[in-house]
């Protein structure tokens, strides 16, 4: 990866966006009490219990909880919400999401975009994901760190994000975009246009892997995201195939280890799953091809994650141009329903990530996929998944975690002030979490205000 050449293309979008953000206006509006927030008269799910805290009051100072307590409170030079008995959640996180390519096609990454189209479609996006419901996102693949400073400068509305950086794979595996043409590639050729710009990284060999990891860490990522196996919207590569050899998979792993972070595997079989976790991969993406029950012992036995999605071929179904991705897409899907009860029986720890891509409007459901989790879970798991569990994944970046003042997806004294008030009782009807234009009448990051429809 050419330094100086990223230097300028990250220099240039940070000055796009602080632009962007001067003169456009958001459609979140957003407030910063001058004082304490004082939430009466609510319910409150506190991410890890299923009991509520019945009429509660909640009191929010600067950016963290302050006070959850079911005793009369006050606060001098605050401003009160009065909750209505409505229900108090920790913002949701979603721990498999992409801010650029969940809002471009693959048309337009393909042929008619560049890296100003897909960081300004990103950038608007993140105000979406943030409207809702989402306070935080483990973006697992893509370029967006421009984003994530301007978000958290305040200068634009977005969730907190845990950046991956460009996700590393192999030639001709799940990343790799060059044109069909392009081989045997000159290794005296430029990189090709995305790989300039960081959405991607391709590398074989221990030497050049261990070099590329390097480099995305020194972009700022707080993991590691690589492709260790076939993937459905890419181009060359059947699902079945196995990418990075276990020598290549541990170089990554090792420096990971030595940037105090991990390592996650977009990867859906068995073998490929048993040679990443050997080689010390702790967060396994997708795996909705599992057939094998040791596959989930040896990720128990190693404190492995699944990020699994809640997919399936129905009304639903992302939709794909390449009749191939099409046909992979339901070969994938066919396997989720297997893989979520296998590993639920398990006892394999379960994250919510739904890997929406290439379409806005697939985008814009990220809620609703919330909702689909029911297949397998009660209410109350699916809550808990997709709040405190989801936040014991981000734990995993260790220092490289950007948000160490607090906990997320809990609400309790000390967390982070990322709040939701819902119209309703989720831990009732989880389809209240589908509509957060309608369910979500108060929406907090941070302390600060984004939705507010009791005024």
């Amino acid at each position: 990866m050419n330094m100086k050449t990223e230097r300028h293309t990250l220099g240039g979008l940070t000055l796009l966006f602080c632009s962007i953000a001067m003169v456009l206006p958001a459609k979140a509006q957003e407030e910063a009490p001058a004082g304490p927030v004082l939430f009466t008269d609510v319910n409150v799910f506190d991410g890890v219990n299923e009991a509520l805290i019945e009429n509660a009051n909640v009191v929010v100072t600067g950016n963290l909880i302050t006070a959850v307590s079911t005793e009369p409170l006050a606060v001098a030079g605050g401003r009160v919400i009065d909750g209505g008995g409505r229900t108090l959640i920790p913002g949701l996180i979603d721990v498999h999401w992409h801010t650029y390519l969940s809002n471009i096609s693959v048309g337009q990454l393909l042929q008619n975009s560049d890296m100003s189209d897909v960081a300004i479609a990103g950038l608007l996006g993140a105000e979406q994901t943030l409207m809702r419901g989402f306070t935080t996102v483990r973006d697992i693949g893509g370029n967006p760190f421009a984003v994530k400073k301007v978000i958290d400068a305040g200068k634009f509305p977005g969730p907190r994000m845990l950046v991956s950086g460009p996700p590393l794979g192999q030639t001709g595996g799940h990343f790799d975009l060059t044109p069909y043409s392009d081989v045997p590639r000159n290794p005296g050729a430029p990189l090709s246009y995305w790989e300039r710009n960081g959405l991607f990284a391709i590398g074989d060999g221990v030497p050049e892997v261990t070099k590329k990891a390097r480099e995305i860490l020194r972009m700022g990522a707080t993991q590691i995201k690589i492709a260790g196996g076939g993937g459905v919207t890419s181009t060359y590569d059947p699902l079945d195939v196995t990418q990075y050899s276990y020598e290549e998979m541990k170089a990554i792993v090792d420096v990971a280890k030595n940037w105090n972070t991990y390592v996650a595997a977009h990867i859906f079989t068995d073998e490929a799953i048993q040679i990443a976790i050997k080689a010390g991969v702790k967060s396994i993406e997708h795996g909705l091809l599992i057939r094998d029950p040791k596959t989930l012992q040896m990720m128990k036995d190693n404190d492995v994650w699944l990020s699994a999605q809640p997919i399936l071929n129905e009304e639903d179904a992302l939709k794909f141009d390449n009749p191939t991705s099409t046909q992979k897409f339901i070969e994938a899907t066919d396997g989720t329903d297997r893989t979520y009860r296998m590993a639920k029986a398990m006892g394999v720890k379960i994250a919510f990530g739904p890997d929406l891509l290439f379409d806005p409007a697939s985008a814009a459901r990220q809620g609703k996929m919330v909702a689909k989790l029911q297949r397998w879970f009660t209410p109350y798991e699916a809550l808990k998944m997709v709040t405190s569990t989801n936040a014991e994944l981000l734990t995993m970046s260790g220092p490289r975690h950007p948000y160490q003042d607090g906990p997320l997806g809990v609400v309790k004294e000390g967390a982070y002030a990322d709040l939701i008030l819902v119209d309703g009782n989720p831990l009732e009807d989880l389809d209240l979490v589908a509509d957060a234009a309608k369910n979500f009448v108060v929406i907090m990051k941070d302390g600060k205000i984004y939705k507010n429809t009791l005024r």
